[in-house]
């Protein structure tokens, strides 16, 4: 390769490689090695965040990134009066990179976090803890955008606000369709902008700000709840009375119905401004099944014996040299192969009694697409060691969630029901607990290198 040619190839991969886990778009940062990200915003607007990518570093490494309109150019809903990050995680008083080795070598799921947090404050909530707790003071009969952050490690999340409902505008850094609630539900890795009008009058109360986890798996689960306060201004003759704490009525911790529901109700604009561009010619089409493989089992994952996270009965093996970097300068033999299943090996009732041997193997496998074809990818819940909701991310793309369901997806029925006009454009979805949920995307934010147009991606199993 000249020089010149690898100075541009260098220029071009500065920005490709500043998205993505580690080993599949770019090695991990070296200790005391700085390194600056480069990335242009185009077309871009909303809440996102950003996260550190390497085992459980992700637990406390996280921040919000607002990208504002244009200058001039209003929001598609009132203008707010003020807007307040809200970025909710989890804390966990020993080490995390402990916790996870340890499970690693119990074979079992990870401790639990010892609390949730809301912009890193627990709540009163928690033991020891009720001076360390988030106060939003409003004043009423102001409208305020809240830009809500799930950095959790695993756990989807219910939001609430004592006596309060809230108006859904933006999901994913994209405008939605207003909806009115008094619940949002909010997946680790999501973003969920929320208008909250303040009561005309001041009331004579403070109110709960609740967090607490959505879980549907039959493993140990954090049943605590985060806790801020809502408090009004009030008047200096009332300034140093006590006033009462209202609590926020909440769904039970594994309502599945009110989980289905609430996501069927986020719709796009759609309109000529915010357009809704879903591919309605589909090029390639992948059916993928999720889960893992069943305890007591072999399944070929590290040391051949622990519990592992599987996709089409693959287990995905983390590489030694990042995948996009192995493309690019041609050293991709024995990295990994492009043989990554559109299929499972074999059918079977997914959300039933599994079969006693699935035959999952592990492997670094890809899938190669080419520049621009349209995707429509189905991701099936399976009942295997139990139905659970598996939040999914994609990195280097947004999609639409074209279609949703309870129980096995029917490719003969099911996507006659598909909505090609306003779905939810989205980079976040969870997977139903025991159901199937199916997206669209373009494949457009392409690497390029000898006329070669290619996306690579992978499915990131979280809780599974």
């Amino acid at each position: 390769m000249k020089q010149e040619e690898l100075k541009s190839l260098r220029s071009e991969l500065t920005w490709r490689w500043a998205d993505g886990p580690a080993y599949i778009t770019q090695c991990p940062i070296q200790l005391v090695n700085p390194y600056v990200y480069n990335f242009t915003i185009t077309g871009q607007r909303g809440t996102l965040f950003w996260h550190a990518h390497t085992s459980c570093l992700r637990a406390t490494l996280y921040g919000p990134i607002f990208i504002l309109p244009k200058e001039h150019i209003p929001y598609p809903f009132p203008q707010p009066f003020q807007e307040v990050p809200m970025v909710f995680g989890e804390w966990w008083k020993a080490d995390t990179e402990k916790i996870i080795s340890q499970a690693l070598k119990s074979r079992g799921a990870p401790n639990i976090s010892d609390a949730f947090t809301i912009n890193g404050l627990p709540g009163p909530s928690y033991n020891c803890s009720a001076k360390d707790t988030f106060k939003l003071k409003v004043k009423a009969g102001k409208t305020y955008l809240l830009r809500m952050v799930n950095a959790a490690l695993n756990d989807e999340l219910f939001f609430s606000i004592a006596n309060h409902s809230l108006t859904m505008v933006e999901t994913d850094a994209v405008y939605v369709k207003p909806i009115k609630t008094n619940i949002v539900l909010i997946t680790p890795g999501q973003t969920t902008n929320v208008l909250l009008k303040a009561k005309s009058k001041t009331p004579t109360a403070t109110f709960a700000i609740a967090v607490r986890p959505y879980a549907t798996g039959a493993a140990t689960f954090d049943n605590t709840t985060a806790t801020g306060i809502l408090e009004y201004e009030q008047p200096s003759s009332s300034k140093n009375k006590k006033l009462p704490l209202l609590k926020p009525a909440r769904p039970k911790f594994n309502d599945t119905n009110f989980a289905m529901k609430f996501s069927k109700k986020i719709r796009s604009l759609a309109t000529a401004k915010f357009p809704a561009n879903v591919p309605k010619k589909v090029d390639k089409h992948f059916f993928f099944t999720v889960g893992s493989c069943p305890k007591n089992q072999t399944c070929q994952g590290p040391n051949n014996t622990k519990l592992a996270a599987s996709v089409n009965n693959v287990s995905f093996v983390l590489p030694n040299i990042a995948l996009l970097q192995a493309h690019f300068f041609k050293k991709s033999k024995g990295v990994y192969t492009t043989d990554f299943p559109t299929n499972p090996p074999f059918k079977f009732n997914y959300t039933g009694t599994p079969p006693k041997n699935l035959l999952v193997n592990s492997g670094t496998k890809i899938v190669v697409l080419p520049c621009k074809s349209s995707v429509e990818l189905v991701m099936q819940d399976t009942s295997i060691v139990g139905a659970e909701s598996h939040p999914l991310h994609l990195h280097g793309f947004n999609f639409f969630v074209v279609g949703q369901g309870i129980g096995n997806f029917n490719p003969n029925k099911d996507p006659k029901n598909f909505n090609l006009v306003n779905p939810a454009e989205r980079n976040t979805v969870g997977v139903p607990s025991g159901g199937w949920v199916a997206i669209r995307f373009l494949a457009d934010n392409p690497t390029q290198v000898s006329g070669l147009c290619i996306s690579i991606w992978k499915y990131t199993p979280v809780g599974g």
